[in-house]
C-alpha cells in the first residue's frame, strides 16, 4: 500500500506500475504482425492511383499510426494501469468510539432522603439526597466510554434519563431531581424491573452487540408493596446478564418505616452477582462507588480511521471515452477520404 500524504491519495496495489514499460519491450522485442493479402489485376490501375494520389511500391510496408493514435494509447495504458492501481482518496480523520459498559443508576426519592444526616465536603450538613448527587459527580467523571442511564424511584418508578454517553446532559439530569418527586415510599422491586426493561429495549432497539450491564441501587429504606418483589428481580436480572449493586444509605440498627432491610439488599446482591455496600457517612458512600469502580473497570476503546473512496472507476471511464471519441473522429476523416477519391475518380472518368 502506498501513501501520498500531502494530496491524500493512496494506491490499494501500487504493485501494478510495474507493467508500464510493457508496451515498449513488446514494441521492440516482439516483431510486427504480419498478413498477406490478395490483390486483383485491373487495366486501370494506373488511372486508379491517380485517382488516389498513391506512389506504387513493392514489398511489404508497416502502417505506422499517426500522433494522435499514440497519444491515446499512451494516455490510455497509462490510465488503465492507476486504475488496477486502485488509486483510493483517504477522508479527514475521523474517531470511532467503542463503549464497553451500560450503567444504570437507581436513586430512591422517597421522603427518608430528605434526612439531613450527612456531611458535605465543606463540613455542612445535607440531605441524603445531596450527599448522592455530589458524589455522583465525582463518580461519572471516572467512567469515560461508560453510557450511563438514570431511573428514580419512589411511589412508581420512572426512567429520568436513558443510556448516554453524554455526562453533562446526564448529570444536568441528576441534579433536577428532589426528594418526594415521585412518591414518599420505595417500590426497589418495581425500579430493578424497570432497569432490566430499559437494558433489554437499549439493546434490541439499536442492534448492538452485548456490552457489559450493570446496575447501582442506592437506597435508604426497604420495599414497599412493589408488583415485583426485589429477590424475584434480582433472579431476572441476573438471567439477562444484569449485575445490580446495592448501597444502603443511613444505620442498619434504624427501626421502624425506614428500617434498611439488609437481609433483602444483601440478598439481591449476591443473587445479581453484584455486591452491597452500607453507607453511613459521605466518605463511605464515596467509598462505596470507588470500590464499585474497581469492580467494574472501564470497557472503553477509541480508534482513529480515515475514511476511503476509491476513483479507479473514474479512470476507466475517462478510456472509454477517449477511445469512443478516437473511433467517431478516425470513421469521420475516413469516410472524407473515401468521399474525396470518389469523386475524383468520377471527375477522372468524365
Amino acid at each position: 500500500m502506498f501513501n501520498i500524504s500531502m494530496i491524500n491519495l493512496e494506491f490499494v496495489h501500487p504493485w501494478w506500475f510495474f507493467a508500464l514499460p510493457f508496451p515498449l519491450i513488446v514494441f521492440y522485442f516482439v516483431p510486427a504482425y504480419r498478413t498477406k493479402q490478395s490483390a486483383i489485376k485491373v487495366p486501370f490501375f494506373s488511372q486508379l492511383i491517380e485517382a488516389l494520389g498513391e506512389t506504387p511500391s513493392t514489398g511489404a510496408n508497416q502502417l505506422a499510426p499517426s500522433w494522435w493514435q499514440r497519444m491515446t494509447l499512451v494516455i490510455s495504458w497509462v490510465l488503465i494501469i492507476t486504475a488496477l492501481a486502485k488509486p483510493t482518496i483517504l477522508g479527514a480523520p475521523q474517531v470511532r468510539e467503542n463503549y464497553g459498559r451500560d450503567v444504570m443508576v437507581l436513586v430512591d426519592l422517597s421522603g427518608s432522603m430528605a434526612e439531613q444526616d450527612f456531611t458535605s465536603s465543606a463540613g455542612q450538613k445535607v440531605s441524603r439526597l445531596e450527599a448522592v448527587k455530589s458524589v455522583l459527580a465525582d463518580f461519572v467523571t471516572t467512567r469515560q466510554g461508560d453510557r450511563l442511564g438514570l431511573i428514580l424511584f419512589g411511589d412508581a418508578a420512572f426512567l429520568q434519563t436513558p443510556f448516554t454517553a453524554d455526562q453533562e446532559v446526564w448529570l444536568a439530569l441528576l441534579n433536577q431531581t428532589d426528594v418526594g418527586m415521585a412518591g414518599q415510599s420505595t417500590h426497589l422491586g418495581d425500579a430493578m424491573g424497570l432497569a432490566i426493561k430499559v437494558f433489554e429495549q437499549s439493546h434490541q432497539e439499536k442492534g448492538e452487540v452485548d456490552r457489559e450491564k450493570v446496575a447501582i441501587v442506592l437506597t435508604d429504606g426497604n420495599d414497599t408493596d412493589s408488583f415485583v418483589e426485589p429477590i424475584e428481580a434480582a433472579k431476572v436480572a441476573k438471567a439477562k446478564g444484569v449485575r445490580i449493586h446495592m448501597i444502603a444509605m443511613g444505620d442498619p440498627q434504624t427501626v421502624g418505616e425506614t428500617a434498611l432491610d439488609m437481609t433483602t439488599i444483601n440478598r439481591v446482591a449476591k443473587e445479581s452477582g453484584g455486591q452491597a455496600f452500607v453507607a453511613l457517612d459521605r466518605e463511605a458512600l464515596s467509598d462505596a462507588y470507588e470500590e464499585i469502580g474497581n469492580l467494574e473497570p472501564q470497557l472503553y476503546e477509541s480508534s482513529t480511521y480515515r475514511p476511503k473512496q476509491s476513483i479507479h472507476h473514474y479512470l476507466i471511464a475517462v478510456v472509454v471515452v477517449m477511445y469512443l471519441v478516437a473511433f467517431s473522429l478516425a470513421t469521420l476523416a475516413r469516410r472524407r477520404q473515401l468521399s474525396a477519391g470518389a469523386e475524383d475518380l468520377e471527375s477522372n472518368n468524365v
